[in-house]
């Protein structure tokens, strides 16, 4: 009589399904064999820093070529000097300075007119600034130097009220400017020679006996730029004074010097010419 058929599925598999998963187990991560390094040196690194690895960029970026230098900061500008006032006085003072802008009269505008004139004191204070109707029709208001408009005739005052008011304002006094002969003449007057310190004809101030600008004259001896555009009568009369203060010890000094060495040349003339008149055969002598 045959035996039972022998099943494919061996007995103790078919009756606990779950064998073949508790003996098919995930495979351990393999550990790392230990370090063959010397222990202090082991831990030395591991109290190094990390670096992190360098990337594929970083090497194209860097590998090979040298970094650029910086480019090198601009050098610091040095600071433009204002022309302030030296104090609050606003009294008129021993001393002042003027400075006038010109407009264009006459047929073609070449002849000159007193458009505006300022006065300022020892200290650089305004104490007089007026514009200036012209006596005869503006024909150029030569704005781009003078600065001044056809809205400043608004309130403009006449020449002549102009006139007397600055002849007032400067009798006795000793008036400082640039080239002060131009300043006169559109004014219509004239100041005693040895109260002027015209800071164009001061002989310090010549180069190569030549007379140089007030723009020139500020820039060295203030260090300030003056002129860069329109003309300013306020600031120009103000940077003369503070020209004239620097040097005003040895100016009044070269001043008195001049007057002195005049006044000895008229003695000397004077005796010489009572000497040939005492000699000369021409003079007829009185009898008694």
């Amino acid at each position: 009589m045959p035996g039972p058929t022998p099943s494919s599925t061996p007995p103790a598999a078919a009756a606990n399904p779950s064998h073949n998963s508790r003996r098919k187990r995930k495979p351990r991560p393999k550990t790392a064999p230990p370090s063959a390094l010397n222990p202090n040196w082991a831990l030395l690194q591991s109290k190094l820093p990390h670096r992190p690895a360098a990337t594929h960029l970083g090497k194209r970026k860097h590998d090979g070529a040298t970094p650029a230098p910086a480019e090198p900061s601009p050098p610091p500008t040095a600071q433009e000097v204002r022309l302030e006032p030296t104090s609050d006085d606003t009294s008129l003072t021993k001393v002042v300075a003027i400075d006038c802008e010109m407009v264009g009269v006459g047929f073609d505008g070449g002849k000159s007119a007193l458009g505006r004139v300022t006065l300022v004191n020892s200290f650089g204070n305004i104490v007089y600034d007026e514009y200036v109707r012209a006596v005869e029709r503006i024909v150029d208001y030569r704005t781009w130097i003078s600065g001044i408009r056809p809205k400043h005739m608004n309130k403009a005052k006449e020449f002549w009220a102009v006139q007397k008011e600055v002849a007032e304002l400067i009798k006795g006094r000793i008036l400082v400017g640039h080239a002060l002969h131009n300043d006169l003449k559109v004014l219509l007057l004239s100041h005693p020679k040895k109260d002027i310190r015209d800071t164009s004809e001061y002989e310090v101030f010549r180069r190569e006996r030549k007379r140089r600008s007030l723009k020139d004259l500020a820039a060295e001896v203030l260090g300030a730029k003056i002129q860069q555009n329109e003309h300013c009568p306020i600031e120009d009369a103000r940077a003369a004074m503070l020209i004239y203060n620097k040097h005003k010890k040895a100016w009044e000094k070269n001043m008195k010097e001049q007057f002195r060495f005049k006044k000895k040349l008229k003695k000397r003339g004077k005796k010489k010419t009572t000497e040939s008149n005492g000699n000369d055969p021409n003079v007829p002598t009185v009898l008694l």
